[in-house]
C-alpha cells in the first residue's frame, strides 16, 4: 500500500496560498500598467526562488518581502544600497530583483566589524558567489557611506533604531550620507520596530525601538519629502512597552514602514 500523499499535498497547497496572497499583496502597492506589473513578476520570482537558504524562506510570512519591495519599487536595472544587512535576507531578494543590469551595494558599518568581526561574513559570502556577482560589500563608517555610483534606493530594515541611538546628529548624519548617496528622485525605505509615540531617544537601548514621528523628523530635516506609509508590518497587538528580543514578541513587532523620496530638482 502507497503512503498518503494527502499531508504533503496540503502542505504544498498552503505554500500556494501562501504565494498568491503576497503576489496579490504586491499588486496593490505598485501602480497598474505594465511596468508595475513586470515589477511584481520579478520580485514573485526572486521570493519563489529555490536556491533561497530555507531559513529565509521560513521568515517570508513575517517580513513580507514580496510586498515591501513592491511598495519600494525595486525594479531590473536598479542600483540599490542594503545598509547593515545582516545575513543577507534583502541583499539576495535585491539581487535577483535588479539583476544582471543592475546591482546591489551591501554597506556594513566599519564600528559594528571592529566590535563583531564576523559580522560582514554572511554579505561577503553572497557576493562571492558567481549567482550574486552584482552584490559588491562596503564596509564604512555608517554615517558617512558613499556609494561609486548613484543609487536608485537606499534600504534599512531594522536598524534606524541603532544609528540614532548613536545620537541625532550620528543619525542626521546617515540621512545625509543616504540623500547623497541617491539620484534625484531615488527612494529612501526605512523599517523599523515602532516605539510609543513620545517616547524619545532612550528605547532604542532598551526596547531597540524607535518613535515613527523621529524617523519622518530626522529624514525630512535630511532633504528626504516623506511619499508613503505602509502597514503591510503593523500590529496592533504589539504594546510597544517590551524589547524586541523578549519572547512574548519577537519576530512579530509592530513595525513601521516609511517610504521617503530625494526631490527630482
Amino acid at each position: 500500500m502507497k503512503p498518503s500523499l494527502s499531508g504533503g499535498r496540503s502542505i504544498a497547497f498552503a505554500v500556494s496560498l501562501l504565494m498568491t496572497a503576497a503576489i496579490h499583496d504586491a499588486c496593490a502597492r505598485v501602480p497598474a500598467g505594465s511596468t508595475g506589473r513586470t515589477r511584481v513578476t520579478a520580485i514573485a520570482a526572486a521570493v519563489a526562488d529555490a536556491d533561497r537558504p530555507a531559513e529565509d524562506k521560513a521568515r517570508d510570512g513575517v517580513r513580507k518581502p514580496a510586498a515591501l519591495l513592491a511598495f519600494a519599487g525595486v525594479s531590473s536595472g536598479m542600483k540599490v544600497a542594503d545598509l547593515l544587512p545582516g545575513g543577507g535576507y534583502f541583499t539576495r531578494l535585491f539581487s535577483n530583483v535588479v539583476g544582471k543590469t543592475g546591482h546591489v551595494y551591501a554597506v556594513v558599518p566599519a564600528e559594528l566589524l571592529a566590535k563583531k568581526p564576523q559580522a560582514g561574513d554572511a554579505v561577503r559570502a553572497i557576493a562571492a558567489q558567481p549567482s550574486f556577482s552584482n552584490v559588491s560589500v562596503i564596509v564604512s563608517p555608517i554615517a558617512s557611506f558613499t556609494t561609486p555610483e548613484p543609487l536608485d534606493v537606499v534600504w534599512t530594515s531594522d536598524n534606524y533604531h541603532d544609528v540614532y541611538g548613536q545620537g541625532a546628529e550620528v543619525g542626521l548624519a546617515f540621512d545625509k550620507a543616504a540623500f547623497d548617496a541617491l539620484r534625484p528622485g531615488g527612494v529612501f525605505l526605512v523599517i523599523d520596530h515602532v516605539a510609543e509615540k513620545g517616547s524619545g531617544a532612550d528605547v532604542t537601548h532598551t526596547l531597540h525601538r524607535i518613535d515613527p514621528d523621529l524617523i519622518r523628523k530626522q529624514v525630512t530635516q535630511a532633504g528626504f519629502v516623506f511619499e508613503a506609509q505602509s502597514s503591510v508590518l503593523a500590529n496592533p497587538a504589539d504594546t510597544h512597552q517590551v524589547a524586541v528580543f523578549d519572547p512574548s514578541i519577537r519576530g512579530r513587532t509592530d513595525q513601521v514602514v516609511l517610504k521617503f523620496r530625494k526631490p527630482a530638482r
